[in-house]
């Protein structure tokens, strides 16, 4: 039986249909939400309130509009992106309940000027890299890139990138902190 006659039966409160329903679509709509969420648990909890709202709104599907499965899976969708933004503002609200809850440092100017030089102090030491270390090491660090993707944007090979890698983070400890260097 289609997903659409399902749905009709289930909207007349056919229980057995539901579960026809539930058994035919519940993978797909878990694989949607899933893919929205990326936490297996909560997928599973959206998933059947998903299940529960098919179940409780079958009444207004209307066939004319679409397809039962892309009614159903739009249902999933929907769930899971306010999942998403409900956790987001969750996490924003106690970030900034945590933000307001704790004590200014006492001396937030020495801070601020002591970061200052620090990012002056590593500036300076890129400086003393290679440009082939300093390229390499400023898309590591600054960009973001692991060393395969360094060595294909820079098209070289793996080995090559870890050796400038190691040399430059070498000199930029000892440049950083001469106590250390040899």
């Amino acid at each position: 039986m289609a997903v659409g006659d399902l749905l009709t039966r289930t909207a007349a409160g056919d229980t057995a249909a539901f579960s026809a329903l539930y058994d035919r679509i519940a993978p797909a709509v878990f694989g949607l939400v899933r893919r929205v969420l990326r936490n297996p648990a909560q997928s599973e909890e959206v998933t059947q309130e998903v299940m529960l709202d098919v179940w409780r709104t079958a009444t207004r599907f209307d066939p004319e509009r679409g397809s039962a499965h892309s009614w159903i899976l739009t249902i999933a969708h929907r769930r899971a992106v306010d999942r998403v933004r409900s956790e987001q503002a969750s996490a924003d609200r106690t970030e900034l309940a945590g933000a307001r809850s704790t004590e200014v440092d006492f001396d937030q100017v020495t801070d601020t000027v002591t970061t200052r030089l620090d990012v002056e102090q590593v500036r300076r030491c890129l400086g003393h890299l290679t440009d082939l270390q300093r390229e390499s090491v400023t898309l590591a660090y600054y960009g973001g890139y692991t060393y395969p993707e360094i060595a294909e944007r820079l098209g070289a090979k793996l080995p090559t990138i870890k050796a400038r890698m190691r040399d430059g983070l070498i000199r930029l400890r000892d440049c950083l902190d001469p106590a250390q260097g040899g």
